[in-house]
């Protein structure tokens, strides 16, 4: 993933910014870039479990917890272990929308509530896209895992998420 948003955005025109701050924003989102892409974010580990209808599937997760760290996502990231992934907490439920900027491989997205309840699953998200993935609903978090791997492990909306961000862990 590289670019997570909450909600439904915010608009320039609609803050009151001095010229010259106007003027020097493409400059300093330009370095911005360049520095995120160069610098190394380590994220803290942690595991979860994914509770479906059969059975309950162990992920050990990378965790982005801040806005560097889920700007930074999966990026540039050339496999993922088969049950590895990358859970992203915003903190509260929100709408969120991704995207695959960056993104070398295909992911499958799972949205999750605050209760740890999945809400959405999106399939195979393509790998450099700039499409928006919305989440279609209010979650605390996303869970992201390899492309085909919700399918393949019988991963659905309704199905349950255990960690310590749902409280019920």
């Amino acid at each position: 993933m590289a670019m997570a948003s909450i909600g439904s955005g915010t608009r320039l025109a609609q803050l009151s910014v001095g010229r010259r701050l106007l003027l020097a924003a493409p400059a300093v989102l330009m370095a911005g870039g360049a520095l995120a892409q160069s610098s190394e974010i380590t994220f803290k580990k942690s595991s979860l479990v994914v509770v479906t209808a059969s059975r309950e599937i162990k992920f050990d997760v990378e965790l982005a917890l801040n806005e560097a760290e889920r700007a930074r996502g999966l990026m540039y990231r050339e496999k993922l272990g088969p049950y590895d992934g990358m859970l992203f907490d915003f903190y509260q439920d929100a709408p969120v929308s991704f995207w695959m900027k960056n993104t070398l491989i295909p992911l499958d997205m799972v949205f999750i509530a605050g209760d740890g309840t999945i809400k959405h699953v999106h399939a195979n998200a393509t790998p450099l896209s700039t499409d928006a993935v919305p989440s279609q609903f209010p979650v605390r978090a996303v869970l992201e895992i390899n492309g085909g791997s919700a399918r393949l492990l019988g991963i659905k909306a309704g199905d349950k998420v255990k960690h310590p961000i749902f409280g019920n862990a």
